[in-house]
């Protein structure tokens, strides 16, 4: 019982340090309100208790309970509730019959990125450098099911905080989003 309530209280510590750097990007992207709401989910029951369950602090627990029982459900539970994950963008086309990404909103683009380098920064800890949410997304890039456009404006930000830094990537993040395009 100790053992688990250890972990709970871990994971806790996680996903609080995460949503409070998070918040922290996202203030510097200009979206403070957006991130004061972030990863809200995590929280509830169905995925806080998963996440408590296969926490080990170097990786999302939902890779744990992928594991074990071939899915993750408190990923298909954060996914459906959470904008600023590319997977919640997908519909079914008419036109192909199919179902497909969709182009995220901007402000949700911005979300995604601070949600991955607040996501680098806490599991990779003192490895962390402005290269490593590039290399994350890089090394996954050609399995993502993720619009097009979407995925070119955070590859583009993720590069340009790999070769300008945090303080140039958030002032073009705010130049962006008060032009309202991508």
């Amino acid at each position: 019982m100790a053992k688990k309530l250890l972990k709970a209280w871990e994971h806790f510590k996680t996903i609080t340090k995460h949503r409070h750097k998070v918040i922290a990007h996202c203030y510097k992207a200009g979206i403070l309100f957006q991130g004061l709401f972030h990863d809200l989910s995590k929280y509830s029951p169905t995925e806080f208790k998963v996440g408590a369950k296969y926490y080990v602090g170097t990786k999302s627990p939902n890779e744990g309970e992928r594991g074990a029982i071939g899915y993750s459900t408190a990923w298909l539970h954060h996914k459906g509730r959470n904008k600023h994950h590319y997977e919640y963008w997908t519909d079914y086309n008419p036109k192909s019959k199919k179902v497909e990404p969709v182009k995220m909103p901007l402000n949700y683009v911005i979300e995604m990125f601070c949600d991955r380098v607040a996501a680098s920064k806490i599991y990779m800890q003192e490895n962390y450098t402005d290269r490593s949410s590039l290399e994350y997304f890089l090394n996954a890039k050609q399995r993502l099911v993720i619009h097009p456009e979407t995925s070119a404006l955070l590859e583009k930000l993720l590069r340009m905080l790999a070769d300008e830094g945090e303080e140039k990537t958030f002032t073009y993040i705010r130049q962006l989003k008060r032009r309202k395009i991508y």
